[in-house]
């Protein structure tokens, strides 16, 4: 009998542990009606019906973000896509005449614009977020010569130094980097409250750099974390740049909020719960060398998170 009532007292002890830690996989819009075209059977295993049980995340909540001439996915107060061109190029990542993805954006090579993604996490982050953007990039004026052909024949990479001719790459010699940095994209990221958090104020992600050392530095007397060589805040600045390859998975690694800490910017992190709200914005700048298709679900959120069940 007393071991019994000590196997019962270590299953007590356990039990929040065992109560489930798992993936998840959120985009703009119901998770779990992703285009197949992005998303394998491994990817649709974590990616949710988060408008129902167990989940109840609202569709709409409130009305932030609003609706405006940018809004091409979404309406206020939901999930939501923007770009500032129309969205209604082709997906050039499908390499045949299928159109198996969805309509895309078209920023043009020596023009600058911009996308942005809101995004809710269908359930409480216990690590690090990821953010994954896949986008489709390729030499100037490829589609228009080669169409769905032209990302086997001129993929590309933003911040490529183009040659002379149709889809030529420049190449450079010692002592030249191949990567026009002016021309390389700016991300910036900011969590927003859901229907199950606090009314905090706002705050940017910081990204972890990624080959790095994963540490973070404080200041010694505020607390503050600042930038550094392992890390940076999101906040659309020219060291927030990103190099993404053709139809390639680019991952931003970002620190899990904590309730108190101060980012690099002095705001106040929080303990995201629950339908709290990612918005990533990609600024591309008019040094652009390449063009950029992006869509819908060329971003999405990654992680492990508490399960509800």
């Amino acid at each position: 009998m007393k071991w019994l009532f000590v196997l019962l007292a270590v299953c007590f002890m356990v039990a929040p542990a065992m109560a489930g830690e798992d993936p998840y996989i959120s985009i703009v819009g119901p998770d779990y009606l992703g285009n197949p075209f992005y998303f394998s059977p491994k990817h649709f295993q974590f990616m949710y019906n988060e408008n129902a049980d167990p989940f109840f995340i609202p569709v709409t909540f409130g009305s932030f973000p609003p609706v405006n001439q940018y809004t091409r996915v979404g309406g206020a107060g939901q999930e939501m896509f923007r770009s500032q061109t129309f969205n209604g190029s082709v997906e050039v990542c499908d390499a045949t005449p299928e159109a198996r993805g969805l309509k895309s954006a078209k920023t043009p090579a020596g023009n600058s614009g911009f996308y942005e993604w809101y995004i809710r996490v269908p359930k409480k982050p216990d690590g690090e977020i990821n953010i994954v953007i896949q986008c489709g990039v390729v030499k100037p004026n490829a589609v228009a010569v080669y169409e769905y052909e032209a990302i086997e024949l001129c993929a590309a990479e933003t911040g490529e130094r183009i040659g002379a001719g149709t889809c030529v790459r420049q190449e450079v010699d010692p002592g030249v980097s191949p990567v026009i940095q002016a021309a390389l994209p700016k991300i910036t990221a900011i969590a927003y409250p859901g229907p199950y958090n606090i009314a905090f104020t706002p705050f940017h992600l910081t990204a972890f750099k990624n080959p790095g050392s994963y540490s973070l530095t404080f200041d010694a007397v505020t607390g503050a974390m600042s930038n550094s060589v392992s890390s940076q805040v999101l906040d659309g600045g020219s060291n927030a740049r990103i190099l993404l390859k053709a139809c390639m998975d680019k991952t931003v690694v970002n620190k899990l909020p904590v309730t108190g800490q101060l980012n690099a910017l002095g705001e106040t992190e929080t303990d995201l719960e629950p339908g709290d709200m990612i918005y990533v914005r990609m600024d591309v700048p008019r040094q652009n060398t390449v063009d950029i298709y992006c869509s819908a679900q060329s971003v999405r959120l990654a992680g492990i998170a508490e399960s509800p069940f």
